[in-house]
């Protein structure tokens, strides 16, 4: 059951993207669409795993984005 949860949360947090954008998301949120999205297997259609690839950069760059605008405990300077 946690699959199909899963999916209907994914599906929940790429709406959000798609009508608000990626900057509306919080970091925790960032994060888990990154795990939801690497976790699908696109593997069957290569135009879905483009996109896939794509929105994991777009992701990676808003989280990056997010740590400069409010800090994190990772940064080294």
């Amino acid at each position: 059951m946690s699959s199909n949860n899963d999916d209907l949360e994914r599906v929940k947090l790429l709406d959000i993207v798609f009508h608000k954008g990626i900057k509306t998301l919080s970091r925790m949120e960032l994060e888990r669409l990154q795990h939801l999205v690497e976790q699908k297997d696109y593997s069957h259609d290569a135009k879905a795993q483009k996109s896939k690839a794509k929105l994991l950069r777009k992701i990676t760059i808003a989280i990056y984005d997010y740590d400069v605008k409010y800090g994190n405990s990772f940064k080294t300077s």
